[in-house]
């Protein structure tokens, strides 16, 4: 007999979403710790912003490319085991990060931070889709999204208000710290899978798994929006610390990573938007999210303090609401190789992180915000016309019983 899934308000529940959003907020503390820090590097090590987004992008490169991997060896080692060995392997590196003497030293430890991470986003949705009811998946599903903003959030704010104190070093060895007792905890609390099928699989099913992605006709451009909208957020976050600490804003450290504050948006705006795209339809309310993201780009551009904290609000907002609406999206619309289809659209999200973000170091560099405005808001743009063009994509029949809900319904 088939074991029953995990039902709203029952212990285990409550132990999966704690699990999980501790996880969510490890790797997402982990991966943007050294955002805020990016001034600093760049005026103590390296000297230009493009090379010290580099203690980023390393990571979110080397994350993209483990993800797929990551599925496999998913699917071989079961769901839980990996989660649970990334998330302890990771808080090892970062305990070390703070014992780093040289730049080189400090770009490998990252480097290999992004191959430990990439074993729980590539699989995390997949554990919940597989174990949660129903009726409980849409609630974990936001929780897990809403963990990786306050993650992403309380990484940047602790690293940077910490090491505008005390330094660095000291910043983000108190941060690896709580990454290591949330690691312990996961390894705690979460459930041992009850539908779990260990499925093995040759490069050839590989393969045919990802290709069917690419042959269907929303996912690809799915993908594609995954691309660019973390590619223009990140390069828009990467480089306002730049910005703000130069005349005439002349913010503290401390005063730059608590800008990070507004992440909390992200965590209700995640869920906000499930329901809307619930009433609506995705179709209708993802291109609205994007624009929404856009606009409070563009209002970063005027020279005020508190306006361009209120553009950064309203980017951050639109962007937690469309990657909310578009990571669900996938998830229910792929029909084969579900973990696959989920790792893709991570790989493309992380790849823009990396291209994007290290490219508007350079334009920084060029041309100052005007040079970020060009890659973060024609990134925005490009993507807004994708989510115009999936209006037009045909919806697949809903089946009686979907295998995978969408994440945020």
């Amino acid at each position: 007999m088939t074991a029953p899934a995990i039902q709203r308000g029952t212990a285990e529940f409550v132990r999966a979403n704690i699990a999980f959003f501790l996880a969510a907020f490890s790797v997402f503390a982990s991966l943007y710790s050294v955002q805020p820090l990016l001034p600093m590097f760049a005026q103590y090590w390296v000297r230009d912003a493009g090379t010290a987004s580099l203690a980023l992008s390393a990571t979110t490169a080397t994350m993209a490319l483990a993800l797929i991997p990551a599925s496999m060896l998913a699917d071989r080692l079961g769901r839980r085991r990996l989660i649970v060995g990334a998330l302890l392997a990771t808080a090892i590196l970062g305990a070390l990060l703070p014992f780093t003497q040289v730049w080189w030293q400090l770009i490998t430890l990252r480097t290999l931070m992004g191959l430990t991470l990439a074993g729980v986003p590539a699989v995390a949705m997949v554990y919940l889709s597989e174990e949660m009811d129903p009726e409980a998946l849409g609630y974990s599903m936001g929780l897990y999204i809403g963990g990786t903003a306050i993650g992403g959030m309380a990484g940047r704010v602790i690293s940077g208000v910490l090491s505008d104190w005390l330094g660095w070093r000291l910043g983000t060895g108190i941060l690896a710290s709580l990454i290591v007792a949330a690691a312990i905890a996961v390894a705690v609390l979460l459930p041992r899978p009850r539908h779990f099928v260990r499925d093995p699989i040759r490069l050839p099913d590989l393969w045919r798994r990802c290709r069917a992605s690419f042959d269907d006709a929303a996912l690809p451009w799915l993908f594609a929006s995954s691309f660019l909208l973390m590619g223009g957020f990140v390069t828009l976050y990467n480089y306002a610390g730049f910005r703000l600490a130069l005349p005439p804003f002349d913010l503290s450290h401390a005063a730059i990573a608590a800008i990070f504050l507004v992440y909390l948006l992200g965590g209700v705006s995640s869920t906000w938007a499930g329901g809307l795209s619930q009433r609506l339809g995705r179709r209708k309310v993802f291109w609205a999210l994007v624009a929404l993201m856009g606009t409070g780009m563009a209002v970063t551009m005027i020279e005020d303090t508190i306006v361009i904290i209120i553009g950064l609000a309203i980017a951050t907002t639109g962007f937690f609401a469309a990657h909310g609406v578009a990571s669900a999206w996938v998830t229910r619309r792929a029909r084969i190789g579900k973990a696959q289809a989920s790792a893709i659209y991570l790989v493309a999200y992380y790849l823009g992180a990396s291209i994007l973000g290290t490219l508007g170091g350079y334009a920084w560099t060029a041309w100052a915000w005007p040079g970020v405005m060009l890659v973060s808001g024609g990134a925005a743009i490009l993507a807004l016309l994708v989510a115009i063009r999936l209006i037009f994509v045909t919806p697949l029949p809903v089946p009686e019983k979907p295998a995978v809900p969408s994440p945020l319904l």
